[in-house]
């Protein structure tokens, strides 16, 4: 099973984008994964090629019209088509690395990008779009979204990485950021790299990891250490004997 990502947007051209360079772009050369960036304007039906229309109730801008988006979606993801679809929008759910890696998991994903004021909201229940936000800041256009998105799904296809750990010992991972990384050389402007990681004693390094992982992440991301103890403390318990 290929991952295949099918992106609606306004502006084709900006695909694959920097998803054409290294490992990505390797793995979409060696067919690892496809990508289908589609013009929605394809799918407009006046001589304009119109895509959006004034909101209703007045306000600035402009909002993408339903219909010609759900022909754009039926083109491409028809009723039997397994993968989700999904929105890329601000007002979304956050993006995290397990709905990532569910992604990755799967055959693919259809991606509409909005622009303007967004969607007629009419579309999102019509065609079962899941509303995904990649942080806490407003894009032109869901493009750039879409790109971090994908990214991060095939940077995690078998294939891709040269080694499957690289994607399981990193930040999110565990709801921990990543401990410190350091390499050669040995002394930088007076700073050395943490004796414990030449000592060669596995068992240290690992803790020295951890013990790093959770303070880096206590200092700045306290709120995935609480997911983690949520997470423990939803476990069901073990029957006593």
């Amino acid at each position: 099973m290929t991952f295949k990502a099918s992106v609606l947007t306004l502006y084709p051209e900006m695909f694959p984008g920097p998803l054409g360079h290294a490992l990505a772009g390797k793995g979409l050369q060696r067919g690892l994964w496809a990508l289908d960036a589609v013009q929605i304007r394809d799918h407009a039906t006046d001589k304009h090629r119109s895509v959006d229309d004034t909101p209703a109730g007045g306000g600035p801008g402009m909002v993408m019209r339903a219909d010609v988006l759900a022909r754009a979606i039926d083109a491409v993801s028809p009723p039997d088509d397994p993968r989700p679809r999904l929105l890329m929008t601000p007002r979304g759910r956050p993006l995290t690395q397990a709905r990532v890696r569910e992604l990755a998991a799967g055959p693919g994903a259809v991606i509409l990008c909005g622009r303007f004021e967004g969607v007629d909201e009419r579309i999102i229940p019509a065609r079962n779009l899941e509303e995904i936000c990649v942080g806490d800041v407003v894009l032109s256009g869901g493009e750039a979204a879409a790109l971090l998105l994908l990214d991060a799904c095939v940077r995690l296809i078998p294939g891709v990485m040269g080694k499957l750990e690289s994607g399981t010992d990193e930040s999110f991972s565990h709801n921990l950021l990543e401990y410190p990384q350091y390499t050669r050389p040995q002394l930088f402007e007076g700073a050395p790299v943490p004796e414990v990681l030449t000592s060669g004693n596995h068992a240290r390094i690992r803790a020295w990891r951890q013990a790093e992982a959770e303070a880096v992440t206590r200092a700045r991301r306290p709120d995935l250490l609480t997911q983690e103890v949520a997470s423990h403390s939803n476990t069901p318990e073990q029957a006593e004997d």
